[in-house]
């Protein structure tokens, strides 16, 4: 029993270790505005894992998946966010070298709770993974809601872990990409990638 519940640990440690739209924002925030902008937006994203994990619980989250219209509009709401979110960064990357020409200081936009727990909540994936993945995983002969209800806390414990340690190395890197040109390149790089998770999640199949 403990060795198949190691072996879903670890399975949920490398899916989490996989880049993805959450450490983009995380990467955004901790570099834009410092390490407790990072902190917040991580919380946020946990925040997200563990409502997606009470609706698997309680099972509405299979209802989600299994519906081609309900996923689309979660799909098609999590791109648009996305895409917005990059088009920002690029916008703030140009009015960062506006100021910057003008010698004018520039304030850097707070990460918040919110666009973790938003870029999370709107992500399908997480449901279809919660429903499809997440069962497997359950070691035989344990109880099924009650292993879940676990399983969702240790990838949720993981993944706090992870993005926390992620964000306290950017900081210390912070000081670097404080200069104006590693700035604007940075937010330029932020923005496409965001876009590009944002089109690809709009564009691929279930």
């Amino acid at each position: 029993m403990l060795t198949a519940l190691l072996a879903a640990t670890a399975v949920l440690a490398l899916l989490t270790l996989v880049p993805g739209p959450d450490m983009a924002v995380v990467t955004q925030a901790a570099l834009g505005a410092g390490r407790s902008a990072g902190f917040r937006v991580a919380a946020g994203i946990v925040s997200g894992l563990l409502v997606w994990g009470l609706l698997t619980v309680l099972g509405l989250s299979a209802i989600l998946a299994a519906s081609a219209e309900a996923y689309t509009v979660v799909k098609l709401a999590g791109a648009a966010y996305l895409i917005y979110l990059g088009v920002r960064a690029l916008w703030e990357s140009r009015t960062s070298r506006m100021q910057h020409n003008a010698d004018a200081p520039r304030a850097p936009k707070a990460g918040t709770w919110k666009t973790g727990f938003t870029t999370n909540l709107l992500n399908p994936k997480i449901a279809v993974f919660y429903t499809g993945l997440l069962p497997q995983l359950v070691p035989g002969g344990w109880p099924t809601g009650p292993s879940l209800a676990l399983l969702v806390l240790i990838h949720a414990a993981i993944t706090i872990v992870w993005l926390s340690g992620y964000v306290v190395l950017l900081s210390r890197a912070r000081s670097t990409f404080e200069k104006p040109r590693v700035r604007q390149a940075l937010e330029r790089i932020t923005g496409t990638v965001l876009l590009g998770f944002g089109a690809k999640i709009a564009l691929e199949a279930r």
